[in-house]
């Protein structure tokens, strides 16, 4: 038990070809939980993580279901798409040293997440209000960007937004060699229910401020953990051809 402990703890934080990254994405997902807890909680029922979801909350709203945002879920769905468009560039110069393009991207994302809270903080509003379709931009502008980095740092089963497949692997891979990427896979799967536990606890308990607030403390901490760990060369931080 303890080595596979140990092992599975190299994998996250310590592994030769991924370094710190998958301990890193790992509070990501956690972080998405959160967000996606707010948007649908308080944001119109709108995803801005999830574009799947997205998509189909954007056909209820247009089906006239009540209780869902059009205006909400178009920015967020615009947003993430422009933040796509716009990151693929900068996020290849960076991807030269995997290290620092976890650490522009969280601080980028840091910056977006000080912005929808000072939204928040200054102009709040109940859903499909104006201050509520801002936030809602902003924050997959946030997510448009974290998955463009995402995909391109390409560390198995950690995409930190879209589990699906993730849970196949779960059930689908068998072995002893496949343990521990199970573990790695079911932990991904539980940072983003505990994330969604938590923003909504935030969300009915305390209200969209201290759960943006949450979010951003972890963009932070993610932002610090990989400013530091890019400092010493390793090879986990040269990016893959």
């Amino acid at each position: 038990m303890a080595s596979a402990g140990s092992r599975l703890w190299t994998e996250l934080a310590r592994h030769e070809a991924d370094g710190p990254l998958p301990l890193l994405l790992l509070v990501l997902t956690l972080t998405t939980g959160v967000l996606d807890a707010v948007s649908l909680l308080g944001l119109g029922r709108i995803f801005v993580a999830n574009m799947t979801g997205n998509v189909l909350i954007m056909g209820f709203a247009i089906a006239g279901t009540p209780g869902f945002s059009l205006a909400a879920s178009l920015a967020a769905l615009v947003g993430f798409l422009l933040a796509v468009f716009v990151a693929r560039r900068p996020v290849e110069r960076w991807y030269g040293h995997r290290g620092r393009l976890v650490r522009n991207t969280a601080a980028i994302e840091f910056g977006l997440l000080l912005a929808a809270l000072v939204v928040a903080i200054v102009r709040p509003g109940a859903p499909d209000t104006p201050s509520a379709v801002v936030v809602a931009a902003i924050l997959a502008i946030a997510m448009g960007l974290q998955n463009t980095t995402v995909r391109r740092l390409a560390v198995p089963d950690l995409t930190t937004t879209v589990i699906t497949m993730t849970m196949v692997g779960i059930v689908a891979d068998r072995g002893m060699s496949a343990r521990v990427k199970a573990a790695r896979r079911i932990l991904a799967v539980v940072m983003l229910l505990v994330g969604a536990i938590a923003g909504a606890l935030l969300m009915l308990h305390a209200g969209i401020v201290p759960a943006l607030a949450v979010a951003t403390a972890l963009l932070g901490i993610v932002f610090l953990i990989a400013a530091l760990r890019s400092r010493p060369l390793a090879t986990w931080q040269l990016g893959k051809n």
